[in-house]
């Protein structure tokens, strides 16, 4: 029995058989709509998927024509879509334990995001495998960064930002609470200085859930397509932005993976960047 929820849990739904056609994509607009480096999806048949509770909370945001990217209005995290050709899709980042499943390959890869690397040996194909429908590309094409200055904008647009100064490192963070969040292996965020942040336009459909346990965590996100938005750190002069939402090449690229300790039991990190179980020796 396999089981997901999102960040608040008010989301929650079952599966009762096996995940298949586990993949990481690669394309903008599962970067937008994540906020995360890639999206991992799987499908399941549609008999052995049903909702838990929480239908009621979830918008749907159209994307493209005919594909809608659901999300829970409450705490933003992308969940589980509609039945489609007898399949139901869904995030595997919101899955709890271990799914049993483990991704096959990487698509969209010629929309990766500039700033990861892929480290691992799974088949790559630059969007769909053969005899997988039509690209989806998406819009890549936004006000793009440039030195100097770091853009972004949640997947409809209508909230739009720039951060300007030194090219920050990024941040892959694999802790429970991110991996939900972001309904991804990872959260991946760009750590900028507060003072050089701005929003450009759409503060009105920001919405925040906050974390009651926790001292600082919480999600932004657009109210319209729930992608995560760059959020003040508290007790710091410091900005989050998950970097999914950044237009073209920000400069800064991954340098760290903290919270190890609580990584996804289906996700590979591949790569030789410095890892920590949970924040670095004198971060917290």
């Amino acid at each position: 029995m396999i089981t997901g929820s999102c960040l608040c849990g008010e989301v929650a739904w079952q599966i009762s058989g096996a995940l298949e056609l586990m993949s990481h994509c690669h394309c903008s607009m599962c970067r937008k709509s994540h906020g995360a480096a890639f999206g991992t999806y799987a499908g399941a048949k549609a008999e052995v998927f049903r909702w838990l509770r929480g239908e009621d909370r979830i918008v749907r945001y159209e994307s493209s024509p005919g594909f809608e990217r659901p999300f829970c209005s409450r705490c933003g995290s992308v969940v589980a879509g509609d039945p489609h050709d007898g399949q139901v899709f869904m995030p595997v980042g919101c899955l709890d334990g271990d799914p049993g499943a483990r991704p096959l390959a990487h698509i969209f890869v010629a929309s990766r995001a500039p700033w990861h690397a892929i480290a691992d040996d799974l088949p790559r194909f630059d969007a769909y495998p053969p005899g997988y429908g039509a690209p989806e590309l998406g819009d890549d094409s936004r006000r793009r960064s440039e030195p100097g200055i770091a853009r972004g904008s949640c997947l409809c647009g209508a909230v739009r930002f720039e951060a300007e100064g030194e090219a920050p490192a990024i941040v892959d963070c694999h802790c429970s609470r991110c991996r939900k969040a972001r309904s991804a292996a990872h959260g991946s965020n760009l750590i900028a200085p507060r003072a050089g942040f701005r929003w450009i336009s759409g503060e009105s459909q920001l919405r925040e859930f906050r974390v009651a346990e926790a001292k600082r965590y919480g999600n932004r996100f657009c109210a319209t397509c729930g992608s995560s938005l760059p959020r003040e750190l508290v007790e710091s002069d410091r900005v989050a932005i998950p970097a999914g939402t950044l237009d073209g090449d920000p400069g800064g690229r991954e340098r760290i993976h903290i919270f190890v300790g609580s990584k996804a039991p289906w996700y590979e990190i591949a790569d030789d960047l410095p890892q920590f179980d949970e924040y670095p020796p004198g971060a917290s």
